[in-house]
């Protein structure tokens, strides 16, 4: 009897590591940091971590639904800039045009901007659902297309001078010493989490990510379904782009170039599979931390940028395989 406890005991311990790994590896991480720079845990740089993550992490918790879904999204990077450039040209123009004040034109501008990011949405669950086209495919031409679609309405050159102070503080502002971009990082963590937790629509996502054809049997409408995480995460693409082109108050083509690589790395790490029905987003919170940590690490550390590139990515094929070797011991 007691070998059998011992090995119970010994059993869930290993199930225990094995589930929450990535937040004993993120605490691991953050002791060796603070060791090596002491100005790693401070206030001011804890603060500075949550907003740079959060424009790309908010994307993140759309990913994560994305790819429980068994899809995948390699635009968002080029939805952050044309929302950013539509947001700037809009405001503009319509100020010179029409002489409405750049507070309404701004806000205008990001009506607009979330139309376009709902239609590009839904012509990416269509083109995968009724023509059957991998997901890969089809939102790899449309990074190519919205990035030219930037570049021409921006006409290649930055758009300053194109946004209110309202529209500043969602890059800039603070709320009882608290970054802006932080709030909305944690508060959209909490709906994305509430959805995928406590709804049945989020039943439904892993359900569609798991098997498609057993779902559809089941009753549930894999169409329908699709189009809600497509349509999502180009939805947060325009909440990061608006974030990210007020903290720097322009707009222009360049930005959010190669963002899809960080995001899915994030993702990854937190320990979605990228085969479809297995994630959450608290394990994509804390790979957007993670990834958020290592990237400030290494600018505290002076760092080579070309080399971020080389352990962004080598962490990415670490996740990856552990996620492969994880799902082997559960089974």
């Amino acid at each position: 009897m007691k070998i059998n406890m011992e090995l119970f005991s010994k059993k869930k311990t290993n199930i225990f590591l094995l589930d929450h790994m990535i937040e004993i590896l993120l605490l691991v991480l953050i002791l060796i940091v603070s060791c090596i720079s002491p100005a790693f845990l401070t206030v001011g740089n804890i603060l500075n971590i949550l907003r740079n993550v959060a424009m790309k992490g908010v994307i993140a918790y759309g990913m994560c639904l994305v790819i429980i879904a068994g899809e995948i999204d390699l635009s968002v990077g080029s939805t952050v800039a044309l929302s950013g450039v539509l947001i700037a040209w809009t405001s503009k123009n319509l100020n010179a045009s029409f002489g409405i004040p750049i507070e309404w034109g701004a806000l205008i501008g990001v009506v607009f901007a979330i139309a376009v990011a709902i239609l590009v949405g839904f012509f990416h669950a269509w083109a995968r659902h009724h023509f059957n086209m991998p997901s890969f495919i089809v939102t790899l031409a449309t990074l190519n297309i919205l990035y030219g679609l930037a570049a021409i309405v921006c006409e290649g050159f930055p758009i300053v001078n194109a946004f209110p102070k309202w529209y500043v503080f969602l890059g800039t502002g603070k709320i009882f010493g608290i970054p802006f971009p932080a709030l909305v990082f944690i508060l959209v963590f909490f709906a994305f989490w509430f959805l995928t937790e406590k709804t049945d629509l989020g039943r439904k996502i892993y359900a569609v990510g798991g098997n498609s054809e057993a779902a559809r049997l089941n009753g549930i409408n894999v169409w329908r379904t699709r189009v809600f995480v497509f349509c999502t995460i180009q939805v947060m693409c325009v909440l990061g782009g608006v974030m990210n082109s007020a903290q720097v108050r322009s707009a222009t083509f360049g930005f959010g170039r190669g963002w899809e690589t960080q995001i899915i790395s994030s993702v990854v790490i937190g320990g979605t599979s990228m085969l479809g029905g297995i994630g959450t987003i608290w394990g994509t919170i804390i790979g957007v931390l993670f990834t958020g940590i290592i990237s400030n690490a290494m600018t505290l550390l002076n760092v080579n940028e070309f080399m971020q590139y080389v352990v962004n990515g080598s962490l990415m094929f670490c996740a990856v395989m552990f996620n492969t070797y994880m799902t082997k011991k559960r089974n």
